[in-house]
């Protein structure tokens, strides 16, 4: 995927963009190092999302963005609460947290996002959000 965004950005003539791969807890940039970061599917995937969503706070700079696609399997499977571990002790399912859409606000909320814009295509789908880090 990386080699793809880089041969459009080279297509486009983008100069301002890059592309790097580290797991979160190993990414190091200096604080309000970035106008905007991008979590697609992944915030339900960390063991401590809380602390993600206020690295990612401290990344950013002043009136820059976190667009985010979250399974808030919370809203309409909360029965999964009791599967995910079972599957995960089988191997047969990665960690996967059960939060509600309501939660994940709250989390964003806590670590000092405004919410800019909230969509959710359907109830237990996942939730669009667009955070923003007040200027």
């Amino acid at each position: 995927m990386i080699e793809i965004a880089r041969g459009k950005a080279e297509a486009g003539r983008a100069r301002n963009i890059s592309f790097d791969q580290s797991s979160f807890d190993d990414f190091y940039a200096p604080d309000r190092s970035f106008d905007a970061v991008l979590g697609m599917s992944i915030l339900h995937l960390l063991e401590n999302r809380d602390a993600v969503i206020s690295k990612v706070y401290r990344l950013l700079r002043p009136g820059g963005i976190f667009v985010s696609s979250t399974a808030c399997i919370g809203d309409g499977m909360k029965w999964f609460k009791l599967v995910a571990p079972i599957g995960k002790l089988f191997g047969h399912l990665p960690l996967v947290k059960v939060f509600t859409s309501e939660e994940l606000v709250a989390s964003l909320v806590k670590a000092g996002f405004v919410i800019d814009h909230r969509w959710e295509p359907g109830r237990g789908k996942a939730v669009f959000i667009v955070a923003r880090r007040p200027a």
